[in-house]
C-alpha cells in the first residue's frame, strides 16, 4: 500500500510545482480529533477562529519531506496572526516521527492518525495531501501533492480568510 501512494504521490507531485490552491468543493469538513506526539488530545473545532492548515503526511513520503520547511515557512510568516497548522501524520511509530523532526525541527503541531481513519474520512488518498481550514470550520481550499507553501499567491490567499 505505501508503495502505491509512494508511486501515485511522486506522480502527482513531479507538476505540483505551478499549482495552485483549489477551492473546496468537496462537502463538509470531516471531524478531527487526534492527539500529539506527548499524547495531548486536539480537535479542529478548537481552532475555530483561526486558519487552520492540515496537512497529511508520512516520513517515508518524499513530497512530504520537500514541502515541509515551506509549510513552516509560511507558519512562521503568519506568526502573530490567527492561524495554525496541525501536521497529521499516517501510521507511523512515535520514535521514526521523532528521528525525522530531530533533522528538519518544526514549530507546528505534529498529529498521529495511527490507524489512518482520520485520513480517510478527509478523502486523502495522496500524499501529501493539505486543507485549508477557514476560522469558520469549514474547508475552503485543498492540494494534493507537493506545494510550495511560501509563495506569495497561497500566502494570499490564506491571508485572505484571517479574521479582521
Amino acid at each position: 500500500m505505501r508503495l502505491i501512494l509512494l508511486a501515485l504521490a511522486v506522480a502527482f507531485a513531479a507538476g505540483a510545482g505551478a499549482q495552485e490552491l483549489k477551492r473546496w468543493a468537496g462537502g463538509g469538513t470531516p471531524a478531527l480529533a487526534l492527539e500529539d506526539m506527548e499524547g495531548r488530545p486536539h480537535r479542529l473545532e478548537t481552532y475555530r477562529g483561526k486558519v487552520v492548515l492540515v496537512n497529511f503526511w508520512a516520513t517515508w513520503c518524499e513530497p512530504c519531506r520537500e514541502e515541509m520547511p515551506s509549510i513552516e515557512r509560511l507558519r512562521r510568516s503568519m506568526d502573530g496572526r490567527p492561524f495554525a497548522v496541525l501536521a497529521v501524520n499516517l501510521g507511523e511509530p512515535v520514535s521514526r516521527i521523532r528521528a525525522f523532526l530531530e533533522k528538519m525541527p518544526v514549530g507546528f503541531t505534529v498529529l498521529l492518525d495511527r490507524d489512518t481513519a482520520v485520513a480517510k474520512a478527509w478523502k486523502a488518498r495522496i500524499l501529501p495531501a493539505t486543507y485549508i481550514v477557514g476560522p469558520d470550520g469549514k474547508i475552503r481550499y485543498a492540494h494534493l501533492g507537493e506545494l510550495d507553501w511560501s509563495q506569495e499567491s497561497v500566502r494570499r490567499a490564506i491571508a485572505a480568510l484571517l479574521p479582521p
